[in-house]
């Protein structure tokens, strides 16, 4: 039977480089499962593989989408499968598939159920709410539509509340109430390889990354993207952040836990922190999948 390898795990914990030598070894290209290296125009703050490590060996999902495209859990099943599909007639025995992104894996090994379109004015709208008011306020609201969603999902990532309450909006029932067809079979076989390294050195990498970041020039990155700061994908670690000095710098100024962002400096040490946690939730939630095999890398 036709193989698909899963190398997936925290975020800095070293996916590129095994999922290259992994991908090199079975002769097979890379197919990226990121949710945030898709976009072309968020190339420093996402950890793209660099131009060495892409031209050793085809990767795809790398820099394919723009920000301003709705781009989602269920459109990425579509094309990744029609993609797997492809290169397995093409002659691959073994694909090897690497990320850190949960929900776009669950879609490719599980399926999903079928959710309704995107509405781009409610999206709009809730996303404009989630820059105005904070994602405390929606979740408000989603707890009280739907609990279950509430108590489920990470309520501290902005943008899947906005879509579990979109969902609620749209078709007045809960957004958990679609989470409950059987999973889908696949006619190939799926191993997965969960990276995990001690956390004080993942943490430490994580550290180093921020730093490289800074000096490849994130800032002027982000501030790039300032016209698009509204949507979706921008409501991101390593961006969000950089927004909030902007805001500082302009004068614009919000009530938030961490305070105003008055530095450059500040808004790194957010970004450090912030994904520390990013890196836990990333754990957390595979912990519930049973057929991950686990392994320590250095």
């Amino acid at each position: 039977m036709k193989r698909l390898l899963i190398i997936l795990g925290p975020t800095a914990v070293g996916k590129t480089d095994y999922s290259i030598e992994t991908a090199l070894a079975c002769g097979s290209p890379v197919i990226s499962c990121d949710s945030r290296q898709i976009y072309r125009e968020m190339s420093i703050g996402t950890a793209v593989p660099d131009e060495a490590q892409l031209a050793r060996v085809k990767h795809y999902f790398i820099r394919s989408r723009s920000v301003e495209d709705i781009y989602t859990a269920g459109k990425y099943e579509i094309e990744a499968l029609d993609l797997i599909h492809g290169l397995f007639k093409q002659g691959h025995d073994t694909l090897v598939m690497a990320g850190g992104s949960g929900f776009y894996i669950d879609a490719v090994c599980n399926g999903l159920d079928e959710f309704p379109e995107t509405d781009p004015e409610l999206r709009s709208e809730l996303t404009g709410r989630l820059h105005r008011e904070g994602v405390e306020s929606l979740r408000l609201d989603l707890k009280r539509l739907d609990p279950e969603s509430y108590a489920s999902i990470d309520i501290a990532n902005g943008q899947r509340v906005v879509r579990a309450l979109e969902v609620c909006l749209l078709t007045g029932r809960p957004f958990s109430s679609f989470k409950t067809a059987p999973k889908k079979k696949r006619d190939f076989k799926i191993e997965k390889t969960g990276l995990i390294r001690p956390r004080e050195e993942l943490y430490a990498r994580i550290d180093r990354r921020v730093t490289s970041m800074m000096d490849a020039g994130l800032a002027e990155e982000v501030r790039s993207l300032l016209p698009y700061r509204h949507l979706p994908a921008l409501q991101t670690v390593g961006y969000k952040e950089i927004f909030a000095w902007f805001d500082w710098l302009d004068g614009r100024t919000e009530e938030t836990k961490d305070g105003p962002v008055t530095s450059l400096e500040r808004a790194a040490e957010l970004i450090r922190r912030n994904t520390r946690h990013y890196a836990r939730k990333q754990l957390s939630y595979w912990r519930r999948d049973k057929d991950i095999h686990w392994t320590e890398i250095r």
